[in-house]
């Protein structure tokens, strides 16, 4: 293949992706680059199964906690950051792997992102006031208001959705519809996309398995730690928000942990659901990742 070459492993929570990622940077000499939304953070590398400093020291990785957890980051500051390191790493040689499971941050680098307004701090701490004291109905009935098309389609049990669309309509006093344009944008380089998947009963097994691991390496204590930061969006994520529910005395420790496996669970059949319906990712099981990149290549590996 000719040119610059960006290699997208990626694929549902627990599959194995850094692992594959790892095999394949160190084969082609290239760095890594983490398209995980909770592993940019600080404080929180068991949760978020952040790759550990021995996996970082086999395979330079770049975006891996270079955040602070009340730092706010989004997939447009990452298609910007990706963008702008790109031709550092290809300076260095025609490859570079992206790896992660978050679909909105793999798809703002492949298909580029509607250039959205920053948000002013006012305006976001605002709208969080708002979500916090008298939780997401008001801002939902702010939203139909202001964008009755975008509240048609939102998840409106997903705030996150939710409250960025009021802070682009607070904010530029338009409809956070009139700028998602949805339009792809070229890109100059190849994108080669793999995915990663194993029969369902595999995968629960492996994810009921790393969440099992995952308490053993210290997960509750890692949990405690951040506890008095649990409002921030950064820890509304699986394993901390059910820890916490621990910790409040809402569910005791056997529930939380089952809990954890099966909201990952759900969110695994989540990230399949969304990559399934993108046709340009070729599938292979996560041993086969090697020989797949270099069929699609057409070289012998």
């Amino acid at each position: 293949m000719q040119g610059n070459t960006l290699i997208v492993i990626t694929g549902p929570t627990g599959v194995g992706k850094t692992a594959a990622a790892i095999e394949l940077a160190q084969h082609l000499g290239c760095d890594i680059i983490n398209a995980d939304s909770r592993q940019v953070f600080k404080g929180i590398p068991i949760g978020t199964a952040a790759p550990t400093p021995q996996e970082q020291a086999l395979v330079r990785h770049h975006f891996v906690q270079f955040k602070e957890l009340d730092d706010y980051y989004s997939a447009a500051q990452f298609e910007s950051d990706v963008m702008a390191l790109l031709p550092q790493l290809w300076a260095q040689g025609k490859w570079a792997v992206m790896c992660g499971g978050s679909m909105m941050y793999v798809d703002a680098v492949c298909r580029g992102i509607d250039i959205i307004p920053d948000i002013s701090d006012e305006v976001r701490s605002a709208v969080k006031k708002v979500w916090h004291e008298q939780g997401l109905e008001p801002l939902l009935a702010e939203l139909q208001r202001l964008d009755p098309k975008y509240y048609a389609i939102v998840d409106k049990k997903n705030h996150v959705r939710v409250i960025h669309a009021i802070e682009v309509c607070r904010q530029t006093g338009v409809t956070y519809t009139s700028l998602r344009t949805g339009c792809v944008k070229e890109r100059p380089f190849n994108i080669i996309k793999i995915g990663l998947n194993i029969d369902r009963p595999a995968l629960f097994d492996r994810i009921n398995h790393r969440v099992d691991l995952m308490l053993e390496a210290g997960l509750e204590e890692e949990a405690r730690s951040v506890y008095h930061l649990r409002h921030l969006n950064s820890l509304n994520t699986v394993g901390y928000k059910e820890m916490f529910a621990y910790f409040d005395g809402t569910m005791d420790f056997v529930t939380a942990r089952e809990r954890i496996k099966k909201n990952t669970r759900v969110y695994a059949k989540k990230q399949l659901t969304w990559l399934q319906r993108d046709t340009s990712i070729n599938w292979c099981s996560p041993g086969n990742c090697l020989t797949t990149f270099f069929e699609l290549i057409g070289q012998k590996k």
